[in-house]
């Protein structure tokens, strides 16, 4: 069996009077035929690594499908005079949209069922499909709404008739992926943010119904390169907020969308540091703020005097506020506390917590749901609770229970654990540690560990439920998540210590983890597994370096694995956007201290556990040459005779294959590997499953 090796060609990068060498920088170039030609060789060395795991892989795989339910239906979300919702059959790789037209709840099985999308057949025209951001009119008669076909961030604006079923010719290219849709409220013209050629969404356009949209206007445009744009709907429908964003500060302008052609309006002009949010709710608008607040606090002004602050319920360091939602009777704020997820009432000027039962558990407010309504639905799910979704009854706040998740197969919650614990890190901070295990596993001394974290941008890891997690823990797998620093599970400060010139204590609070789970006998290096994605695969890099002896094998997932190089090139995508987040290499501190930590600066003649890496050509957020180069220097310097592969998705990017069986073939494959390296057979008795 060859394996894939590619050549060096001598690259040398001088700044601040260090010199890095990078021969393997050619492999950038996907233009380059032998680029291609290495890509593909890593591919069929893949290929041939996993011919021997070829049954694991379908048994594991098929243990996944079983756990397809026969269908799987949203609660349908009340927005005017219809009742949204998607249902997702299992026979069928993408779900289906639709509505019902009923005057409440209790009426909905007698309405006729009408489908809004199918994307099962916008699938029959390529392998590749992504649809985001469905927006109707007003009035429910028309939809936009956002599709690729090649795993870019550039989407495509299609209209379509709800009454004829017909696409209207009102076409428009190059919109982001998300966050860059919405109507008017008289549904004559439509608001979208285009990107720049960095993929940057940065301008902003109104499109008038029926015209060119050669021809539209550009309303804004965000020159500061560090900043993004996006926009989102008034949970009322009159206003539409367009937002201006870095990784540290926020400017905020709203448009009347019942008056399309009016200018935009500022909230705040934009200062260093502070973020903010808005909401719309009666006369005024509600204000989340960092002023002086680090975990955001609730402010009120009159849309008249946008300036006349005033508080809506007194400031609590501990809580962290994220989102609002106004309904016309109840306002409801979602944030974090003590280290969950939580949503709260205002209630009398103060606000008061929703309480759950779980003591581990993820709650959210379901969203585009009516501004009027009397009954809001609340997502709750845990490790091992499916999704469940209540009606919070907004005028005597008692929730009732609407829906449980169906999962297939025999599924018993109480043969299941989750259990926090706290790691301690190597400057004495805790680090909460989630772990998810069947009845028993950790009966009989070490147990096999799937321990994953994320660690970037203030993105949690928050306890999920997923039905195909229970092919592993069946196996007596552990799957373990660190909420390292980074993330924003303790708080805004937790991210802030997680990010820039205090990046790598997201790598050693990890490894907190992985220690802890060792010393307290839960298992060894010999049964431990490392995984994460994206910003997550940076982390799974570092620890490769920093401490791979404490791992058997390591999945970093479209890893961000060559941050120096990255963070240079002002022409790659998003990477003046990054620069608030991990730092800016033209400064000298900047640069040294990430290349202190880039997975692909440090690699070093040494042992390294199994690697399971993947990427994606098309990748747009993290180029496929990065894992590539970093691969290749594994395989020149590593000193053991551990294997390596790199699996290269050649249509898609990011997010891997579209279309959910293609999703879990990918995803029993990395178990296969996974489990194998960590000697789990993947045979298991059918009556063990289910005892």
């Amino acid at each position: 069996m060859k394996l894939p090796i590619a050549k060096r060609i001598p690259h040398p990068h001088k700044l601040h009077g260090d010199v890095r060498e990078d021969d393997y920088y050619w492999l950038n170039d996907r233009n380059n035929p032998e680029v291609i030609e290495y890509v593909e060789d890593e591919n069929r060395y893949y290929k041939e690594i996993m011919e021997p795991l070829k049954e694991q892989t379908e048994e594991i795989y098929q243990r996944m499908v079983d756990r397809v339910p026969e269908s799987e239906v949203d609660v349908p979300v009340q927005h005017g005079p219809y009742f949204y919702y998607s249902r997702l059959d299992k026979t069928k790789q993408y779900p289906i949209y639709q509505r019902k037209k009923a005057t409440s709840r209790e009426l909905l099985s007698e309405a006729p069922e009408e489908v809004v999308l199918d994307l099962n057949e916008l699938a029959k025209e390529s392998d590749y499909l992504s649809v985001t951001a469905l927006k109707w009119t007003n009035d429910h008669r028309l939809l936009a709404y956002l599709e690729n076909r090649d795993g870019t961030d550039r989407y495509t604006i299609f209209v379509k008739d709800l009454e004829t079923g017909e696409l209207l010719p009102d076409l428009i290219q190059d919109v982001f992926i998300y966050g860059s849709v919405e109507w008017s409220r008289c549904g004559e013209h439509i608001f979208y943010i285009t990107v720049d050629d960095n993929e940057r969404p940065s301008r902003l356009m109104r499109h008038r119904l029926g015209s060119d949209s050669n021809q539209d206007e550009l309303l804004y445009e965000e020159k500061d390169e560090t900043f993004t744009l996006y926009m989102n709907k008034a949970q009322s429908g009159k206003y539409i907020f367009v937002h201006s964003n870095s990784k540290t500060t926020s400017e905020i302008r709203l448009i009347d969308a019942d008056s399309p052609l009016s200018p935009l309006q500022l909230v705040d002009a934009r200062q260093d540091g502070i973020e903010y949010d808005v909401e719309h709710w009666g006369e005024d608008l509600l204000i989340l703020s960092n002023e002086e607040a680090q975990n955001f606090q609730l402010l009120r002004c009159p849309l008249k005097d946008l300036h006349a602050r005033e508080n809506v319920a007194d400031y609590e360091e501990n809580r962290y506020l994220q989102a609002l939602y106004p309904f016309q009777d109840k306002l409801l704020v979602a944030g974090r506390e003590n280290g969950l997820t939580q949503i709260w009432e205002l209630k009398n000027g103060q606000l008061e917590q929703i309480q759950w039962e779980e003591p581990l558990y993820s709650v959210s407010v379901k969203s585009n749901q009516s501004y009027d309504a009397s009954e809001v639905l609340l997502s709750f799910e845990s490790m091992t609770t499916p999704e469940t979704t209540f009606g919070l009854n907004l005028v005597n706040g008692v929730k009732k229970c609407l829906q449980v998740a169906p999962v297939s197969g025999e599924y018993d919650s109480s043969n299941f654990r989750q259990k926090q614990l706290w790691a301690t890190a190597e400057d004495g901070v805790k680090v909460p540690l989630n772990l998810l295990y069947k009845e028993g596993a950790l009966d009989n001394g070490p147990a096999p560990v799937i321990l994953y974290a994320y660690g970037s941008y203030g993105a949690n890891s928050d306890p999920r439920f997923s039905p195909y997690r229970i092919p592993a823990l069946e196996r007596g797998v552990v799957l373990a998540t660190a909420q390292v620093r980074g993330g924003s599970e303790m708080g805004k400060h937790w991210y802030e210590d997680g990010k820039m010139q205090n990046k790598r204590n997201t790598f050693t609070d990890f490894i907190a983890a992985a220690k802890f789970l060792i010393e307290e006998g839960y298992t060894t290096s010999e049964k431990l597994a490392a995984r994460g994605g994206s910003a997550g695969g940076l982390l799974a890099g570092a620890v490769a370096n920093m401490a791979g002896d404490l791992f058997k094998v390591i999945v970093p997932e479209v890893p961000f694995v060559d941050v120096v190089t990255t963070m240079l090139d002002t022409t790659i995508p998003l990477t003046t956007l990054e620069w608030d987040e991990w730092g800016d290499p033209r400064e000298s501190e900047a640069y040294f201290y990430m290349k202190s930590y880039s997975p692909y600066d440090n690699v070093e003649a040494k042992d390294y556990p199994h690697l399971y890496v993947t990427t994606g050509l098309n990748d747009p957020r993290v180029g496929y040459w990065e894992p590539a180069k970093w691969v290749a220097r594994l395989r020149e310097l590593k000193t053991d005779d551990h294997i390596i592969v790199m699996k290269t998705n050649m249509g898609a990017g990011h997010f891997g294959e579209s279309g959910r069986f293609n999703q879990l073939k990918e995803a029993a494959a990395l178990y296969a590997f996974v489990l194998d390296k960590i000697g789990i057979d993947a045979e298991i008795k059918v009556q063990d499953a289910v005892q």
